[in-house]
């Protein structure tokens, strides 16, 4: 679980506006696709949420809606615990983290073990696995209304996230490691 020492100001006009708040990220490789990220831009701004875009390396070739703020690089750490959902690729980071802060997940797999992670979230029920270019408008609409509204899932997640935040296992692991070590 990466941390980061850049605190998150939430920008305006999103910070007063109506909609649950969703993050959306696809990690470095998957935001330089710039079509696939356009395409998400669009079918977003079809609803009433607001969004977090973290639009990656080619940030100054994606226009974002009105209901949407981004920039190249986000404190994705910090925004994390303030949003109700995750739009992710499905990298082991963005994963994680989004465990670690109980939050429910709509995965859009790109390469390597985000295939893997999609299809664990989706079996386990902590979200929903859309094929990244195939998927109809409707199924990503109708994933996030159904994930926003499940209020069992969201439960579950943000216990979860409490247990994995209340065992720290990043200083355990460390104290392994240093154990292991002498």
């Amino acid at each position: 679980m990466r941390e980061t020492e850049e605190p998150f100001d939430f920008p305006e006009p999103l910070a007063s506006g109506d909609g649950a708040l969703v993050y959306l990220s696809l990690g470095s490789l998957g935001s330089a696709d710039v079509e696939l990220m356009r395409r998400l831009v669009d079918v977003l701004s079809r609803t009433p949420h607001r969004y977090l875009v973290s639009m990656g390396p080619r940030a100054d070739e994606i226009e974002l809606a009105d209901n949407m703020w981004g920039a190249a690089r986000v404190p994705q750490t910090s925004i994390m615990p303030l949003v109700d959902l995750v739009i992710t690729h499905g990298g082991n980071n963005t994963t994680t983290e989004a465990f670690h802060f109980g939050k429910p997940m709509i995965v859009l797999p790109l390469f390597w073990d985000q295939y893997d992670n999609a299809q664990r979230v989706d079996e386990l029920s902590y979200g929903v696995r859309l094929d990244t270019y195939a998927f109809e408008d409707r199924e990503l609409h109708e994933a996030i209304d159904r994930l926003l509204v499940d209020t069992g899932l969201r439960d579950r997640t943000a216990k979860e996230g409490q247990e994995i935040r209340r065992r720290d296992g990043k200083t355990r692991a460390a104290d392994l490691i240093q154990s292991v070590a002498r």
